[in-house]
């Protein structure tokens, strides 16, 4: 088991755009009956991932990701995740000794753009680039698997 410990930012201005090449990613959740876990299925390029992530304590929880064949993620995809589904290009941009991920939405999540970033403890010192904007680690909204019950082109008053 690994933990993810990760805070989660707004990006506020374009200057991220030239450090780094985005790959496209495909997600989807599938609802569980037990509200302390979520269960991803995502594709990356040629490559496909189940993933089940608990419940968020602070910045931490737990995560457990095994690889799957794409055809089955596929599959899966199409038939037993929400809609909708995660569509996003992730742009990885190392900085100041972590590595910055740039979420950039589309579908029906288009307009929304995300900084995440992985750290080894909660209270590990950050320096935020100046494309950085609000914080927004602790807001539900911003999660993923929210962002799919609940997108942000439905929002009626975004940041």
């Amino acid at each position: 088991m690994s933990v993810e410990i990760e805070r989660k930012f707004l990006v506020k201005s374009d200057h991220w755009r030239s450090l780094a090449k985005g790959t496209v990613y495909r997600q989807g959740y599938i609802l569980t009956t037990n509200k302390t876990a979520t269960v991803r299925v995502r594709i990356v390029g040629d490559h496909a991932y189940l993933t089940l992530k608990g419940k968020t304590a602070g910045l931490a929880r737990s995560e457990f990701e095994y690889p799957i064949p794409i055809e089955d993620a596929k599959i899966i995809l199409e038939t037993l995740c929400d809609r909708p589904l995660i569509e996003k290009t992730r742009y990885r941009i190392p900085l100041n000794n972590v590595v910055w991920e740039v979420d950039e939405f589309s579908g029906e999540n288009q307009g929304l753009i995300l900084a995440e970033v992985e750290l080894i403890h909660e209270n590990q010192s950050l320096e935020l680039p100046d494309w950085i904007g609000e914080e927004v680690s602790g807001d539900l909204k911003y999660y993923n698997v929210n962002l799919c019950q609940n997108p942000y082109q439905l929002w009626t008053t975004k940041n």
